[in-house]
């Protein structure tokens, strides 16, 4: 009986239990994510938009320079306007084309208040001159980038285009805007010897007629050919193959909507102009050029042409 009388010894084991770590990593993690997505979103947007449209959203952005000055026209513009660069301000008194226009005014005279019969009137009929021929340039420079931008969106929606991106090329010159197709190493634009293109080449002319169309300008249109090649045919050399290829151009500019009347001059220059002249061999003198030209200026009634 003396056994039931032993106490009864329960052990109770307590287990230490980690703290729980919650959820924050998860959200640094997200956000470390997000913001890889972002950037590299960033990057692919900055490659895909050409430097126009950088320009464009730059002077978007930018500040209005607001002038602090109380002229007598009042306003917290103070006799400011905008300028045609975006959201840039030009002052109120001649800003730096106006500079431009005078200086380019002053090469064809200005006129003289205090010369006297003929001698003042002819002075003042070439300041007209000067003054219009810079306004008609402005004018022209505007009208060429605005073209220019189009003809390189009008070459980005071609899906073929990318492979021969760097054969298309831009640029304003002081002839006007010249538009140039050309070869490079390995990735020419006309096969050997061919007057005809290739139809990557095709395409890229035909974008451009629509938006050359709407100019009022002449064009120019020329054909050339680099040092060199050897031709099997001996009455038809270098000079016969580029103005060939210029004449084919002009076809399809015409095919595509480009009016015959717009043509100034068709032209095969052969090798005698290369776009490297310190080596005529190089493939990137074959090539076709087409110049917008720059509008003529206008003669003011009672001057004589």
């Amino acid at each position: 009986m003396a056994g039931y009388d032993q106490p009864i010894i329960i052990k109770k084991i307590k287990k230490n239990k980690h703290a729980h770590h919650g959820g924050a990593w998860k959200i640094a993690y997200a956000d470390f994510v997000t913001a890889m997505m972002a950037f590299f979103l960033l990057l692919w947007l900055i490659s895909m938009t050409t430097p126009e449209q950088k320009q464009g959203l730059a002077d978007y952005f930018a500040p209005p320079n607001v002038s602090a000055s109380t002229s007598g026209s009042g306003g917290i513009m103070g006799g400011t306007v905008m300028d045609v660069d975006g959201a840039k301000m030009a002052g109120s008194m001649m800003g730096a084309k106006d500079n431009a226009s005078a200086e380019q005014s002053s090469e064809f005279g200005a006129a003289d208040t205090n010369a006297g019969g003929s001698e003042g009137q002819a002075g003042a009929q070439a300041g007209l001159v000067g003054a219009s021929n810079a306004d008609l340039r402005s004018s022209n420079e505007l009208a060429f980038q605005s073209a220019a931008a189009s003809i390189k969106q009008a070459w980005q929606a071609l899906p073929n285009i990318t492979e021969v991106a760097d054969n298309l090329l831009i640029e304003e010159t002081d002839e006007g805007l010249n538009i140039q197709i050309v070869d490079q190493d390995g990735r020419p634009m006309f096969p050997e010897g061919s007057k005809y293109p290739f139809e990557v080449t095709r395409e890229a002319i035909a974008a451009i007629a629509p938006i050359l169309q709407k100019l009022p300008n002449q064009i120019n249109i020329s054909g050339h050919t680099a040092a060199g090649t050897l031709y099997d045919n001996p009455r038809y050399g270098s000079w016969e193959l580029s103005s060939d290829r210029a004449n084919v151009v002009r076809s399809i500019l015409g095919e595509f909507g480009l009016a015959d009347d717009r043509i100034h001059a068709v032209m095969g220059r052969s090798i005698s102009d290369p776009f490297f002249p310190n080596d005529p061999y190089m493939a990137a003198n074959e090539r076709i050029k087409i110049t917008v030209l720059y509008e003529a200026p206008p003669v003011p009634p009672g001057l004589a042409p």
